[in-house]
């Protein structure tokens, strides 16, 4: 389902209610690539979800851009502690040329996502989706701590949630890119009651389902922590006399 990208204050309102913590970059409500390449953003059809391969990343994705690609590098910036920086309201260097028949899947929310295959076609989806730069180094092993996926559960949610799309509409780069781009990927720490495991799109889109059957407000049970081992209470006067009595007792039958 295509829509009209949010305005700023409605983006805001999308994410507070879904219960993101949200911060404004400077300047992010008119900081875009629209003017400098002739395109537009929108109608926007999906979530494209990426890692940002490093560390200390918002001003390049919001402000700073790296080597060859200017910003605005996404429209949000999620950090470990789960704080979402708005970095964008406008058309963002996130997404690249997606392969036509993968990001058909994600248009049509199709139960199941193919390979990017560039052989049909490409779709520039800097145009038509909105970008999510999660802080992690890609390296397969830094941790998405768990309000850091939580976060980005509803992140993704609050897009479909206003805009009426399924999960099918959350897309990782690595599912749409014909350049062979592999994020994201590592390990999380948890979520919900569940423990460690690994990122999958897929994993991740059940996720967002699931909180899409609750209201906004809705949060996941939480991990039930262990009962802790009862601490022994000090005998009292009377059972200690009665203990020295028995000791007592039991030297003098071996006298």
């Amino acid at each position: 389902v295509m829509a009209v990208p949010l305005p700023p204050d409605q983006l805001i309102a999308v994410l507070r209610a879904e219960g993101v913590k949200v911060a404004e970059y400077p300047g992010w409500r008119t900081r875009e690539r629209d003017d400098e390449t002739g395109k537009t953003f929108g109608p926007v059809h999906m979530v494209l979800n990426h890692h940002t391969a490093g560390t200390d990343s918002l001003a390049a994705v919001a402000k700073n851009g790296v080597t060859g690609l200017p910003s605005p590098l996404a429209h949000i910036h999620l950090a470990k502690s789960g704080l979402a920086t708005l970095c964008s309201a406008g058309r963002a260097n996130h997404a690249g040329l997606m392969a036509l028949n993968a990001y058909t899947s994600f248009l049509n929310e199709a139960p199941t996502h193919p390979a990017p295959s560039k052989a049909s076609g490409t779709v520039d989806g800097n145009d038509v989706a909105y970008g999510i730069e999660t802080e992690n180094r890609g390296n397969g092993t830094d941790t998405y701590t768990r309000v850091q996926y939580d976060a980005w559960v509803r992140i993704n949610a609050a897009f479909c949630r206003k805009y009426g799309w399924s999960a099918e509409s959350c897309g990782d780069h690595k599912e749409t890119s014909v350049e062979g781009k592999v994020d994201p990927k590592g390990p999380v720490e948890g979520y919900g009651t569940r423990g460690k495991f690994t990122y999958t799109g897929k994993q991740f889109r059940a996720d967002v389902a699931e909180r899409l059957k609750h209201a906004a407000s809705w949060s996941p049970s939480a991990p039930v922590p262990p009962v802790p081992k009862p601490t022994p209470k000090p005998p009292t006067t009377e059972e200690r006399l009665t203990a020295l009595e028995k000791r007592v007792t039991a030297l003098e039958k071996g006298a």
